[in-house]
């Protein structure tokens, strides 16, 4: 729905199923009712998240137009697309397989590219539209920097050759859509640095001439049809959770060039700890029903000297918890945005009101937003709501602080 000018939704990937019929029988259970809960009358934005298995289903005309005249029934729109999963994402384990098949496979490019011609059809005219994608890999699938750079080589080849696809989309339908990668704990790209280096070190050194030859069109060009049609999306979760200031990762976009195709709005889990043995119990005891074994929740320790340290899931970090000195642990465990804190645990919720902030003083940073709380289902059972209930409260949430910062 579209509020201060901005496109809000929630992200489907909330809901089980990888088949495009689950999928779509998700959004006619839950979207009417969110609808309901929250009296909305205007368009409703979706943001959907579409697997591999339901982007060859829907892809079809037939399947795509029986989604169109839903849509069009039901008053809503898709404006953003989750393509970050490529497969299964609920009720198995699921770790560091969410990367796979990462950019160093045709898998992963394809997959992509059928997605964009789907979001061209049912993107509505006048807007721009984006899917959200992993960080390139999981960087500790990669033993060497030799293996790093070999893959970074094939997969900016594959980034290039969605850019050539979207230039041609703009071209036959005038809609400018954006690959949205999404900087994640112990992704390739996991901050504002790497995010910088893969634009400054990998697509414009190899992409411009590339582009260039292939397009007719001047290196300069080729450079600002790069960062067109190649944005970030900003997970306010995963930007808090490697401790950068939202204002000083804006500005940093913003010298390089880089833009922001989408913001997920979500929040990780925080807590200080505590020097005393018992105090140390009491917090281990509270994180223990967060240690569950269908994601990874990557740790980042904060040190006395403002020294981060990481562990790439909770349980690596409970073993080490009696005997850190470090002030503040932030993990990656994306809990409802509407709470701030769980007991003896807190969360990084105010960063989401600082995100808002900004960009309402700023609209031009970008205009879509969603909200991404896909862990309902492995929370722990004393806040853990019903989906359509916790949907809802999310998203009324972040209306009210939008409309409050713009007073």
């Amino acid at each position: 729905m579209e509020i201060n000018g901005f496109h809000l939704t929630y992200c489907s990937n909330i809901h089980p199923g990888e088949s495009w019929e689950l999928t779509l029988e998700n959004l006619k259970k839950y979207i009417p009712e969110i609808k309901e809960r929250l009296n909305v009358e205007k368009p409703f934005g979706i943001g959907l998240r579409l697997s591999h298995e339901a982007s060859l289903i829907l892809e079809d005309k037939v399947q795509l137009a029986e989604f169109q005249n839903w849509l069009k029934a039901e008053n809503a729109y898709i404006f953003t697309l989750n393509g970050f999963p490529y497969g299964d994402f609920h009720r198995t384990t699921v770790k560091d397989q969410v990367h796979f098949p990462d950019w160093t496979t045709t898998d992963r490019r394809d997959y992509t590219i059928r997605s964009f011609h789907i979001l061209a059809k049912l993107l509505p005219e006048g807007m721009d539209g984006g899917i959200s994608t992993s960080p390139v890999s999981y960087r500790h699938w990669f033993n060497s920097e030799s293996e790093l750079n070999a893959g970074m080589e094939i997969a900016t080849k594959h980034l290039l050759e969605v850019v050539a696809e979207l230039t041609e989309i703009k071209k036959q339908t005038g809609k400018s859509l954006h690959l949205d990668i999404e900087p994640e704990p112990d992704g390739i790209l996991e901050n504002s640095d790497e995010m910088v280096w893969l634009f400054s070190d990998w697509l414009l050194p190899i992409g411009k001439s590339w582009l260039a030859e292939k397009l007719a069109i001047s290196d300069d060009e080729a450079e600002d049809v790069i960062k067109e049609h190649i944005q970030v999306c900003y997970d306010v979760c995963h930007f808090a959770i490697v401790y950068e200031k939202p204002a000083d990762t804006f500005a940093k976009f913003e010298q390089a060039g880089i833009k922001i195709g989408k913001i997920q709005i979500s929040a990780a889990l925080k807590v200080m700890i505590p020097a005393e043995p018992d105090a140390k119990d009491l917090v281990k005891i509270s994180l223990l029903p967060f240690e569950e074994s269908t994601y990874l929740h990557q740790v980042v320790a904060r040190g006395k000297d403002g020294g981060l340290i990481s562990f790439p899931d909770l349980p690596e970090a409970l073993k080490e918890l009696n005997s850190t000195d470090a002030e503040e642990w932030r993990i990656h465990f994306h809990v409802p945005v509407f709470l701030d804190n769980y007991g003896a645990l807190a969360s990084t919720q105010y960063q989401i009101s600082i995100v808002l902030n900004e960009i309402l003083k700023n609209p031009s940073l970008t205009n879509h937003l969603e909200v991404e709380t896909y862990t309902w289902e492995v929370l722990p059972d004393k806040i853990r709501l019903s989906l359509g209930e916790s949907i809802s409260r999310e998203l009324a949430w972040v209306i009210e602080k939008m409309e409050l910062a713009a007073i």
